[in-house]
C-alpha cells in the first residue's frame, strides 16, 4: 500500500547540489512541504526559487555538532527527514590521504549519526515520523579508489537496518535507498566509464517513489544493483 507524502514536511539535508537538489524538486511536485539545509545559504535559496510553494532555509554544517542542534530546533515539527548529505573523491589506498578520509567520513556517515541523534529520538517519543537513509551500491562491495567513500557509506546503511530495527514495532518508519551511478558534480570527478549513469531527476523520481512505499530498502539500477550484491556475498564467501 502507497503512503501518502502530500501535505507531509521533510527536513531534506543535503539539499544544495546533485540528488538533494532534484530531489526538493521532486517532492515539491508531490505536494511536500521541505525545510532545505546545506553548508550554503545562497545555493539553498537558488534551490527554493525552483520551487512551487517557499521551502524553509537552515543552513546546517553535519560535521558540526552545534551547528546540527541549531538546525535541527530550526527546522521545527517535522514528519521526516532526508539525509542526502554525501562527499566523495577518488582515493587509492596507495594515495591514502588521512585528512580526506576522514572529511569524506565525517559528512557521510558521523554527519547522519548527529542529524538522526537530533530527530529520531522525538520522532521515537511521538511514536511517528519517517527516516529516509541515502546509501549506495558502493556500501555493498569493496572497489578500487573508493577509499572512505565506500566504507562510509557502508556504515551508514547499517545504520538504516539498526534503527529499523529498534523502530519495527513503532510509528516511526525507516527506509533506505541505494543508487548507483547518477550524474552529479562529485561523479564527475571519476575518470572510468561509469555504467547505467542516470540524472539527477531520474534518481529522485525512483527515491521519492520508495517513499511512498512501505517497502524497507531500494537499490538501483536494479539489474547493476545485483551485480554490487553478489560482489558482496563474493567477498563474504571467500573471508
Amino acid at each position: 500500500m502507497d503512503m501518502a507524502l502530500n501535505g507531509k514536511t521533510y527536513w531534506l539535508v543535503g539539499a544544495s547540489f546533485g540528488i538533494g537538489a532534484a530531489l526538493a524538486r521532486e517532492l515539491d511536485k508531490r505536494g511536500v512541504g521541505l525545510v532545505l539545509s546545506g553548508r550554503s545559504e545562497e545555493r539553498l535559496q537558488e534551490v527554493s526559487a525552483t520551487l512551487s510553494q517557499p521551502a524553509l532555509i537552515v543552513p546546517c554544517d553535519v560535521t558540526d555538532g552545534a551547528s546540527v542542534v541549531r538546525a535541527s530546533g530550526e527546522a521545527g515539527e517535522i514528519d521526516g527527514v532526508i539525509y542526502m548529505a554525501g562527499d566523495y573523491n577518488p582515493m587509492t589506498a596507495q594515495e591514502w590521504d588521512c585528512e580526506r578520509a576522514l572529511r569524506i567520513a565525517d559528512v557521510n556517515f558521523s554527519g547522519a549519526l548527529r542529524v538522526f541523534g537530533a530527530v529520531v529520538p522525538n520522532f521515537a517519543k511521538r511514536n511517528r515520523g519517517h527516516v529516509v537513509v541515502v546509501g549506495s551500491l558502493a556500501g555493498f562491495t569493496g572497489l578500487p579508489g573508493a577509499i572512505g567513500y565506500g566504507s562510509s557509506k557502508a556504515a551508514v546503511m547499517q545504520l538504516a537496518r539498526d534503527m529499523r530495527a529498534d523502530l519495527k514495532s513503532t510509528g516511526v518508519r525507516v527506509q533506505l535507498v541505494n543508487p548507483g551511478f547518477v550524474d552529479t558534480r562529485l561523479t564527475r570527478k571519476n575518470s572510468f566509464r561509469m555504467p547505467f549513469i542516470m540524472d539527477d531527476q531520474k534518481a529522485a523520481r525512483i527515491i521519492a517513489d520508495h517513499m511512498g512505499r512501505r517497502r524497507f530498502s531500494r537499490s538501483f539500477p536494479s539489474v547493476f544493483s545485483w551485480v554490487f550484491r553478489l560482489l558482496g556475498i563474493r567477498d563474504l564467501l571467500r573471508a
